[in-house]
């Protein structure tokens, strides 16, 4: 086959793989991958009883019309449509991004256990998850586009006053430029984690919709109150409904009593399953967010456009491409999309019930 280099993003990273890009009429874009290239871009090993990885196999039969060359060369992007995993490739770029299945996304969430990551804080140093296990955990999603911004030196403060207590704040700003966070975090000068979420991974993870959105995570790595709208002061009360008092005085009864103000059968129920439209339109923005960064301007805004076409209520995923395309995020565009969003009943903030 005629062969050619491309690049395969996913939620690892990215790969750079050599195989065959065609353009079917009606079927769009196709890669068509060897073996051994599959393995490089999906991690899928070819064996006797199928296309492999780890504990995962897809038997040969299932994959028969998306396989030639005795089946050596494997279409990848129907593969892994196969796996519920949402893909979409840029031919002229010569690049596929390929997302992770809302059916897994779900599962990990509905498991309880707060899924894992690393990340950078402004002077790229990575901290873990995982380095806080042993204390309570409040993980503050925020941005410097949005007005909850101004909250995070009182996040700094309710760390430093609840640390004797085993309590930690983790931070986390789904800007796409660290240098957009780093001036709000000097400003905040933490003593927690403070990250930045550049690719918006771990905002995929825990299926971010908006900021501010805060989740607690108990001593032993478990969500004991999921994705919830909290502000921790009354800046932008009159635009929110909500009461930073309230807020603040459950977490310190969290942290001191254990009492989360829910019903441990309530955290699975008030945990929203991943949406495939959803797992798709932030692959659109990952790609997107590749296609920039490598100078393809135009792609990038049409990949960009198609996620929040696809996703409009995934307010994270278009306001923060906001920035990158010189619009303003708290200008006009940003208002008439949010009073779209009102006028068609999408919640532009997500509270949880009332504490206790």
């Amino acid at each position: 086959m005629s062969t050619t280099e491309l690049t395969v993003v996913d939620d690892h990273g990215e790969a750079v793989v050599t195989g065959e890009l065609t353009q079917e009429p009606g079927a769009g874009a196709q890669v068509w991958l060897a073996a051994a290239q599959v393995e490089k871009a999906l991690g899928f090993v070819r064996k006797p009883q199928g296309w492999c990885r780890g504990d995962v196999c897809v038997p040969q039969a299932a994959v028969a019309g998306l396989a030639k060359d005795g089946g050596q060369v494997l279409e990848v992007t129907g593969f892994a449509r196969l796996l519920g995993r949402p893909v979409v490739v840029e031919p002229q770029a010569r690049v596929m991004a390929v997302g992770v299945s809302a059916a897994e996304r779900s599962a990990a969430l509905a498991a309880g256990q707060a899924p894992g990551f690393t990340l950078p804080d402004v002077h790229g140093v990575g901290h873990s998850l995982s380095e806080l296990r042993g204390r309570k955990v409040a993980l503050v999603f925020w941005a410097s586009w949005c007005g909850c911004r101004y909250d995070l030196p009182e996040w700094q403060r309710q760390h430093a006053a609840l640390a004797a207590e085993g309590f930690s704040v983790v931070s986390v700003a789904v800007d796409r430029r660290i240098e957009d966070a780093a001036p709000w975090i000097a400003e905040a000068a933490p003593t927690h984690p403070a990250l930045v979420d550049v690719d918006g991974r771990v905002a995929d993870l825990y299926q971010l919709l908006n900021v501010p959105t805060v989740v607690w995570i108990d001593e032993q790595g478990r969500i004991v109150r999921p994705n919830d709208t909290q502000f921790a002061t009354d800046l932008f009360r009159s635009m929110s409904g909500l009461d930073s008092a309230k807020t603040l005085h459950a977490l310190r009864r969290w942290v001191t009593t254990d009492d989360t103000g829910l019903h441990p059968d309530a955290v699975a129920e008030l945990t929203r399953p991943a949406d495939p439209r959803q797992q798709l339109a932030r692959t659109h923005a990952a790609l997107a967010l590749w296609l920039l960064r490598h100078s393809h301007h135009e792609a990038a805004q049409r990949h960009f456009a198609a996620a929040a076409q696809l996703a409009p209520e995934d307010v994270t995923t278009w306001r923060s491409a906001m920035p990158l395309l010189g619009v303003d995020p708290m200008g006009e565009e940003y208002f008439a999309r949010r009073t779209a969003l009102e006028e068609a009943g999408i919640p532009i903030y997500r509270p949880l019930p009332d504490r206790q």
